[in-house]
């Protein structure tokens, strides 16, 4: 069979792999994506829909603020707006010293775009009246939002392949190997596919592709625990969650025009990725209507209408791998974005494009070098993520 020849060939269809391929139909590139099952099957369409800056990682807001951009122009880009709300995005929490944290992030340089606002005592409680007497304090983020990830990844590939780009589903990888100039791909129907450049954006299997071009990530699988509510009369637009160092009191909600409470958070679990399933667990839910009786008093009342899971991937420092190969000369990543993903998918997938396109980027991506976990003595390695980890950030 004659293989099929492409610019770029992307593997991977969730979000970060259909951005990449519209922004880079966009530039003019001939573009392959190949995705095993359906576009935005696992992370990308099953995540909470947080369209967050706060609280991420500071090296981290610059792409942000480039992908927030985006979000706001998406019906002019894509036909489509996602249900992308500019909601504003609330994070809380219940101890005095916590608020310090949100007090010293607040007043970073790198979140001076994001118009953060602290609030205490009777002006939080006084604005935002339901949340529960245990909560002392909190960080409003007005610009933040949430948008439905199920519509995401799916939208941006119909917008590559109205560009000319080959999208193209349940078809699974067996092989790949740089040979000369070109990657070849063989797919276990015996389609090949070469290209003279490679995207790898597949996820929780991307490591396994990593290291077969001699660069191993250490990425571990794990599946989120949502739920939703039955549609109660809209009264709760800002999407709230939890800063916590205590996994149990992690806890998000948000609700959606038509009613219903989006809730997420709590313990992960381990998802089957032989046979490519994920598990919602009991007591993930006992957790949540705990955590929401803290939180938003009385949702706990509430009858959940059904749950869900997914497989996303997580690296061991909770910051992704985005950029070039350090082994490999047109070989670039984006993978393992540790349940923090979805708000970073439409400048991931420009970025990408950008840097495919010209050698370079001017959205800082330096901290996400897969040379921090293949060869770390050949690059300068990140700043502490602690402003990261330490909120388990939502």
């Amino acid at each position: 069979m004659k293989p099929q020849k492409s610019d770029v060939l992307i593997i991977g269809g969730g979000i970060m792999g259909s951005a990449s391929a519209f922004f880079l139909s966009r530039r003019g590139h001939s573009v392959t994506l190949l995705e095993r099952d359906q576009i935005g099957q696992y992370a990308s369409g099953v995540n909470f829909g947080n369209v967050r800056r706060q609280g991420r990682y500071l090296g981290q807001l610059q792409l942000a603020n480039r992908s927030f951009a985006l979000w706001k122009r998406l019906p002019e880009l894509i036909d489509d707006d996602l249900e992308f709300i500019a909601s504003g995005h609330m994070r809380v929490c219940y101890r005095e010293d916590e608020i310090a944290e949100l007090q010293a992030y607040a007043e970073a340089p790198e979140a001076r775009e994001l118009g953060l606002q602290i609030l205490t005592g009777k002006a939080l409680h006084t604005r935002f009246p339901f949340l529960g007497p245990e909560v002392k304090g909190g960080s409003y983020a007005p610009h933040d939002g949430h948008a439905n990830p199920r519509l995401a990844a799916p939208a941006f590939a119909r917008a590559a392949r109205r560009l000319g780009a080959r999208i193209e589903e349940r078809i699974e990888v067996i092989e790949v190997q740089k040979v000369g100039g070109h990657f070849h791909v063989t797919t276990t129907d015996g389609q090949r596919f070469v290209a003279e450049q490679l995207l790898i954006t597949a996820g929780a299997w991307a490591a396994k592709l990593a290291e077969q071009f001699g660069e191993p990530v250490p990425l571990e699988p794990n599946g989120p625990q949502m739920s939703v509510t039955e549609p109660v009369p809209y009264a709760l637009p800002t999407v709230i969650g939890v800063f916590t160092k205590i996994k149990e009191e992690v806890i998000y909600f948000r609700q959606i025009p038509r009613g219903n409470i989006i809730i997420g958070g709590g313990n992960r679990c381990t998802p089957d990725m032989l046979n490519r399933r994920a598990f919602f667990k009991p007591e993930s839910l006992l957790n949540q209507m705990r955590q929401m009786r803290r939180l938003l008093p009385g949702a706990e009342k509430l009858n959940i209408i059904r749950v869900w899971s997914g497989i996303e991937s997580y690296t061991p420092d909770s910051l992704p791998v985005i950029g070039r190969s350090g082994a490999v000369d047109g070989l670039f990543y984006a993978f393992g974005f540790c349940g923090h993903g979805f708000q970073l998918g439409p400048g991931v997938g420009d970025v990408m494009a950008e840097l495919i396109s010209t050698g370079s980027t001017s959205t800082l991506i330096s901290p996400f070098d897969i040379r921090r976990f293949t060869n770390p003595s050949a690059i300068e390695m990140p700043l502490s993520a602690s402003l990261l980890n330490t909120g388990k950030l939502i």
